[in-house]
């Protein structure tokens, strides 16, 4: 059986992590942080395989996040989806060019939605995703 990935959602809201948490700890182990500054030492102590990130929080927004995580030569290739209740054309335009985003996701999070955006983003076929889930 393979090592389940880990996944790093970043919000600031703990009920979208909660959210995050329940849809997607089937088939991952999930790492919670409620400030981009907490994400980053997360990030730093664990070998974390996706990133979702919220756009708009206090102290240090997601561009923000990503930019001080680019910087660091051992996470700078970790893959990213940003998570936001903006959807403007100009905004999900903006954060698409961000080297490293493979995806964005608009508020509210659907099981649906999080799910194919997450496995496209790691790759995993979501025909197998659910093989090994009763063993």
């Amino acid at each position: 059986m393979q090592e389940r990935k880990v996944i790093l959602a970043i919000d600031d809201m703990s009920m979208n992590l909660r959210t995050i948490k329940v849809l997607l700890e089937k088939h991952f182990d999930i790492r919670l942080a409620k400030s981009g500054q907490l994400g980053l030492t997360i990030l730093g102590c664990e070998k974390i395989s996706l990133i979702l990130l919220d756009i708009e929080m206090p102290g240090m927004s997601g561009f923000e996040f990503l930019d001080k995580m680019k910087n660091n030569a051992h996470v700078y290739d970790v893959p990213v989806i940003f998570i936001s209740s903006h959807a403007t054309p100009d905004l999900i335009k903006y954060a698409s060019k961000y080297d490293g985003v493979k995806d964005y996701i608009i508020k509210p999070i659907t099981r649906e939605i999080l799910e194919k955006k997450v496995f496209a983003a790691l790759n995993i076929d979501p025909l197998t995703a659910y093989e090994y889930d009763d063993i």
